[in-house]
């Protein structure tokens, strides 16, 4: 199965919606086959590991999709919010944000944060 980005993914999605709201029928492909749809739109198979529902939101229930959770993140201490926030410290402290997990590490790019991803 090809690679998609998030970029093409979100592009094919947005697609699908616009088309849906304007053409009952690939609205009904939709609706009962979510992968033909997003070949049809697309050109290439669904990204390989997910699947796809689409819901029709057009009668009286209403499905509404909530985001992504967010991993356990380590709160930081008192006096890491200050340094970052600039009220305490001698300036120099470097602390990297590692989106994929908890933990911190020095700053390699210089002072203040950093965010690695």
């Amino acid at each position: 199965m090809p690679k998609w980005t998030p970029n093409e993914l979100e592009a094919v999605l947005a697609e699908i919606a616009r088309r849906s709201s304007v053409d009952p029928d690939f609205r009904a492909l939709a609706i009962k086959d979510a992968a033909s749809a997003i070949t049809k739109v697309s050109g290439k198979g669904a990204p390989e590991g997910q699947t796809f529902r689409f819901a029709d939101n057009s009668g009286p229930e209403k499905v509404i999709a909530l985001p992504e959770p967010v991993p356990d993140l380590e709160e930081l201490s008192e006096a890491e919010l200050a340094a970052i926030a600039g009220g305490a410290g001698n300036g120099n402290q470097q602390y990297t944000i590692n989106l994929d997990g908890p933990t911190r590490s020095p700053n390699p790019y210089g002072p203040g944060i950093g965010i690695m991803k």
